[in-house]
């Protein structure tokens, strides 16, 4: 076997310069990522031959045939669904039967997932990567700066978060359990172990211990899973809670953990200003969770491929080319914020009529922002079908992942307009709240079409940087075939009109997103304050509809900014 791939990858290498010595004019800028290509894998070749040895001749056999086809990878997914499934009931259970299942027993079982998956981290770095180094390649579309940027914020609010926990707890040490303190210390330490791991090593293409590997990522994968639905039933619970919702609660359901004032007093009086302080930082924490799941899934996918080393291209902000969108974004930010405050402060006030305004003024915001949505979305469509760009087919997981999750974390927001927009419906619009209500619902499916439409069709888009490449390798083609030393090519134009409209809506876009984002992550809960739908599909329904759509919808208006930016640096 290992004649044989020696063989093939020699033929790699001679097709390879073949191709680069049919091109005489341009060959160091026209193949220059073939000769790399063929270097690189004549060098892995080489360094395989003198250093592998050989109890690890098997892992080198064909690496890029054999990557889905062990039985490490399905032993990886059945390590995933087993902790997954594990952690939703240990987390279900603890929500609902808090006497047989307590919080102390969730957060046992997370510190215990916490533990491995930083034991794993510390074997990769230790051993993995040493044995791997000389063979490693890079995913270049995997983990771009601005993602590993993202990662590194959330995880600075997140491990702001533990720190008020702790302060918090501590206060009750006295007469409640010692896990309930050590269960933030614990992921503090993990916030910044994973953090510096996924910065350093989002890129890797490992090729031994590809086994190990394999199940620790998805190990990561299913903890951090698990971290974010227990974050996400603790901040919907909390906001449930809310006083002011206009429903009688047939049951509690959010049980605080540490609903003490009966019970046991803090021994400091700064214990409700962390506690309240916690929960403002939890949509953070939730979307930190969901990134890091993202870069290990891809990294997962990258186990045993031998990718290209190609740097990702550099996104370069010219202010002069873009304008209009980024003005109207941030109006529709400070806007929307200035709307979200009135609405959080009325909202809670015992006056009927001023909650009903603040709730109309909330619509109405969320309709007008929305429609615009429609608006430059339609128009970036309608400019994708004039633009001749061919489509990318090379195989790429971060991008294949960047659909799947815009596709699946839409639904949420879809359930909840369609179910919102059927018990408009059927009830009939008897007010002007009922009718805007149904309004938004309607324009909030045609706006999350038309986005992934737009969103998808322009990552698959050759870059345009790419087309004028190509333009000016067919132009110094042509000019060698007829052997004109007159003719002189012209340096690449500057962006058309067409590129500069796209840029303007994808930046109006990610300010847009950025704001829908904000208002329900920081407990916006208009459809527990509009009862109509409630009343339909009575309180347990409605309350599992949107308790489990809305943390999708919140997702996917933070993803839709990173994949925003990520066609915006295409364009």
């Amino acid at each position: 076997m290992r004649t044989v791939a020696q063989k093939m990858l020699r033929n790699c290498n001679l097709l390879f310069t073949s191709t680069c010595r049919k091109t005489p004019n341009s060959d160091t800028d026209g193949h220059s990522s073939n000769i790399e290509t063929a270097a690189q894998m004549e060098n892995i070749q080489h360094l395989r031959d003198e250093e592998v040895a050989p109890e690890y001749a098997h892992h080198v056999e064909a690496p890029a045939q054999r990557t889905h086809h062990d039985g490490a990878w399905l032993l990886s997914v059945i390590v995933c669904i087993n902790v997954l499934i594990l952690g939703c009931a240990l987390v279900g259970s603890s929500t609902i039967n808090s006497v047989a299942v307590t919080t102390v027993h969730r957060q046992i079982f997370l510190i215990v997932l916490l533990a491995l998956t930083m034991l794993w981290m510390l074997l990769y770095v230790t051993v993995t990567y040493r044995k791997n180094k000389n063979l490693m390649t890079l995913d270049s579309h995997a983990g771009p700066v601005w993602l590993r940027g993202g990662l590194v914020l959330f995880g600075l609010l997140s491990l702001l978060m533990d720190i008020f926990k702790m302060a918090n707890y501590i206060g009750h040490l006295h007469c409640d359990s010692a896990v309930k303190v050590a269960f933030p210390a614990v992921q503090a330490v993990f916030l910044i172990a994973q953090t510096y791991f996924l910065w350093v090593h989002a890129k890797d293409c490992v090729q031994f211990h590809t086994s190990v590997t394999r199940c620790g990522l998805m190990l990561m994968l299913s903890t951090n899973l698990v971290v974010w639905m227990a974050s996400v039933t603790e901040e919907s619970l909390h906001q449930m809670d809310a006083p002011y919702l206009n429903v009688s609660f047939p049951f509690k359901m959010y049980r605080d953990s540490y609903n003490l004032e009966a019970k046991c007093s803090c021994s400091h009086s700064a214990c409700s200003a962390f506690k309240e302080a916690f929960y403002y930082l939890y949509p953070f924490n939730i979307e930190y969770s969901l990134f890091a799941s993202a870069m290990a899934y891809v990294m997962w996918k990258n186990v045993g491929r031998l990718a290209d080393n190609q740097g990702h291209r550099r996104a370069k902000f010219r202010p002069k080319e873009i304008s209009v969108g980024p003005v109207l974004g941030l109006m529709v930010v400070v806007v929307g914020l200035v709307t979200f405050v009135v609405y959080e402060v009325e909202i809670t006030l015992e006056d009927e009529a001023m909650r009903r305004n603040a709730l109309l003024i909330h619509f109405v915001i969320n309709i007008v922002i929305v429609s615009l949505m429609c608006v430059y979305t339609a128009v970036g469509c309608v400019i994708y079908r004039l633009d001749h760009r061919e489509h990318i087919s090379e195989k790429n997981p971060a991008r294949s992942l960047d659909v799947q999750l815009l596709v699946g974390a839409s639904m949420g927001q879809l359930i909840i307009s369609y179910f919102s927009a059927v018990a408009v419906a059927a009830t009939g619009a008897q007010d002007l709240l009922d009718a805007v209500n149904l309004s938004w619902a309607v324009l909030m499916v045609v706006q999350l079409c038309l986005q992934n439409y737009f969103i998808i069709e322009g990552l698959y888009r050759k870059p345009f940087h790419a087309m004028q490449e190509d333009t000016l390798h067919a132009e110094a083609s042509g000019v060698t075939n007829r052997q004109n030393s007159r003719c002189r090519l012209t340096p690449p134009e500057r962006p058309n009109w067409k590129r500069r409209v796209l840029k303007e809506v994808c930046a109006f876009l990610m300010l847009a997103n950025i704001i829908l984002w904000l208002m329900p992550a920081f407990g916006a809960r208009p459809q527990f304050n509009h009862t109509v739908e409630m009343k339909f599909y009575k309180f347990s329904m409605w309350t599992a509809i949107v308790n489990i759509g809305l943390p999708f919808g919140i997702f996917y208006r933070m993803h839709s900014v990173a994949s925003l930016f990520e066609v915006y640096i295409i364009l």
